[in-house]
């Protein structure tokens, strides 16, 4: 399985287009913003859109959603617990400003342990709340896509609509500090970091 990053919008987002090297079926990680930069990028790739994964339901991360979904008319998948940010109306300045669109709702809900296979490959969610309720990270064999509950030497805020800092800092220390050091970490803004760095080396969490 790779990856590529599409940094979209004016909050810098991190999109992720995960492919099957052998298939080229993708998801498409919280394409937050500048649709067609992403279209761009799925065509230069040559992979083939299979379902949107939005890591929670922050209008940063889902705001090209709509966008993706029509163009290529497959399933969203979400936290159950994320809902109700696809059905709010957030932060209508911010929308403005990112030129979000209203998501569509979710076609399937993520859960914990759950295997989402992306041609003969797969990820693995992990539920891990504290930023939203429905936060999840997603497994891959070299690399763990962890949208805004873990940075490089940085953690999720958690004073918005559903955040807990008591329940972040359990999801990382019980589900993401428990993976290999060597493993890659790639978050929702931001470069990308290892676990084992930021087991050391994260002021949040060390």
């Amino acid at each position: 399985m790779k990856y590529q990053t599409v940094v979209v919008g004016p909050l810098e987002t991190n999109c992720y287009l995960v492919y099957c090297e052998e298939t080229k079926e993708c998801a498409v990680v919280d394409p937050g913003a500048e649709p067609d930069r992403i279209f761009l990028e799925i065509s230069e790739l040559g992979v083939t859109p299979v379902a949107i994964l939005n890591t929670h339901g922050h209008l940063d991360h889902i705001g090209a959603n709509r966008d993706i979904k029509d163009h290529y008319g497959v399933p969203l998948w979400i936290h159950a617990a994320d809902t109700f940010l696809l059905e709010s109306e957030q932060n209508n300045e911010l929308r403005f400003w990112l030129n979000a669109k209203d998501s569509p709702p979710a076609d399937r809900f993520l859960e914990e342990g759950q295997i989402i296979p992306v041609g003969r490959s797969s990820l693995r969610v992990l539920h891990t709340p504290g930023h939203t309720p429905g936060s999840v990270c997603f497994l891959g064999e070299k690399f763990l896509l962890s949208g805004d509950t873990l940075f490089c030497e940085g953690v999720g805020r958690t004073d918005l609509p559903g955040g807990s800092a008591r329940q972040l800092e359990e999801s990382i220390r019980s589900k993401i500090l428990t993976l290999p050091d060597e493993l890659h970490v790639l978050p929702g803004h931001g470069p990308r970091t290892a676990i084992g760095r930021e087991r050391t080396d994260n002021p949040f969490i060390a």
